[in-house]
């Protein structure tokens, strides 16, 4: 009995060890197959890592001179958007359509702010928004289509403007850095760069009148530029940026900006006056093409005198029709103060800055003889 109990136990015992040495065998093969993932390929080790920064050496001086340039400008950096006010034809209720963006930046700590013409022409309405994102509505101070600038007026408080420091432009070198603010396509504090590519550029103002000395850049100018400033690497205004040069629309690295000298001379007549004042001799000029069909030369050719002028005091002859309608050549006007003037164009560049009232020394040419007068300058009639 007990022989058989042990051996009952003996079989048992054997079993119970046979049972535990297959489950660790199957345990071991778990274990195996976890690890080696079910195609038996090498399990992907999961354990984080954690990655080392590498230590840089500090900014570079031409990098720490850029963002100092940053910090100072950008606070004077406005962001202009225009509406246009209509009203729906069937429910009279007034609609503010939005018309345009623009770029523009603080000339004083009055509320002044300078951008371009173009900017808010055809607006109804202008709001000025700040780098601390505050808005304003503006008012229009003063306009210079033919210069294609314009001043707004917001009311805010003095401690919120940071008027832009100013530079000049008549010094300007080529190849010399510049960097230009704004919001292309309506991405605000916007910086670029590039150098000052060329001098003395022209382009055409929206009144289709040549703006000349203008300032050529490769700094990146796009839509939503125009009327922000153009800074040199001190940070200094040394022009407005105006106009692109591109098949595209976008920048393609040639834009253009009115130069600062020019931008200082007129805001302060526009803040003053509203206007521009335009000094012009009084006389009415015939267009280049009748000019050169009459086969008269280079200049500008008079086709009327205004009354009571100073050209008109100054003696000076239009052009008119003889008793058989056959035309006669005016005076043509082939120089002020002993500049060349070969063009209408001409003309109007050698009077743009001098001032109402001044005297200039008028060459003229008639048939073939020449005669100098001096006329006095007036101002040209508001448009």
């Amino acid at each position: 009995m007990n022989a058989g109990v042990r051996a009952v136990r003996g079989v048992a015992g054997e079993g119970m060890g046979r049972v535990i040495l297959a489950g660790a065998v199957l345990a071991a093969s778990f274990l195996i197959l976890f690890r080696r993932g079910p195609s038996g390929a090498p399990a992907v080790d999961r354990t984080v890592v954690p990655v080392a920064v590498a230590p840089r050496a500090d900014l570079a001086e031409d990098e720490k001179a850029t963002i100092a340039l940053f910090k100072k400008a950008s606070p004077s950096v406005v962001h202009i958007t225009t509406v246009a006010v209509r009203q729906d034809l069937w429910s009279f209720n007034v609609l503010e359509i939005p018309e345009g963006t623009g770029s523009g930046f603080v000339w004083d700590d009055r509320g002044h702010v300078v951008t371009n013409y173009h900017v808010i022409r055809g607006g109804d309405k202008a709001r000025v928004t700040l780098q601390d994102q505050s808005v304003w509505e503006a008012s229009v101070a003063g306009t210079a289509p033919d210069k294609d600038l314009a001043v707004l007026q917001i009311e805010a408080p003095r401690d919120r403007l940071v008027p832009i420091a100013v530079g000049t432009s008549h010094d300007l070198q080529v190849g010399q850095k510049a960097f230009a603010i704004g919001n292309p396509f309506g991405l605000d504090q916007t910086l670029t760069s590039g150098i000052v590519s060329a001098l003395d550029r022209q382009i055409e103002s929206v009144t289709r009148r040549p703006i000349r000395g203008v300032i050529q850049t490769d700094a990146a100018v796009n839509p939503g530029n125009s009327g922000g400033p153009l800074l040199d690497s001190a940070g200094r205004l040394i022009g407005v940026n105006t106009a692109i040069y591109s098949p595209s629309g976008a920048s393609a690295g040639i834009g253009f900006a009115i130069p600062v000298d020019v931008v200082k001379r007129v805001v302060p007549q526009l803040i003053a006056r509203g206007h521009l004042e335009r000094p012009i001799l009084g006389v009415t000029l015939a267009e280049e093409r009748l000019a050169r069909r009459l086969g008269v030369g280079e200049g500008a050719l008079v086709l009327e005198v205004v009354p009571g002028s100073g050209a008109a005091r100054a003696g000076v002859q239009p052009t008119r029709r003889d008793r058989l309608g056959r035309i006669v050549p005016g005076d043509l006007i082939v120089a002020v103060d002993g500049k060349k003037v070969a063009s209408v164009d001409d003309l109007f560049f050698a009077l743009e800055d001098r001032k109402v009232g001044e005297r200039v020394k008028v060459t003229l040419k008639r048939g073939g003889s020449t005669r100098e007068v001096q006329i006095e300058l007036q101002a040209a009639p508001r448009e």
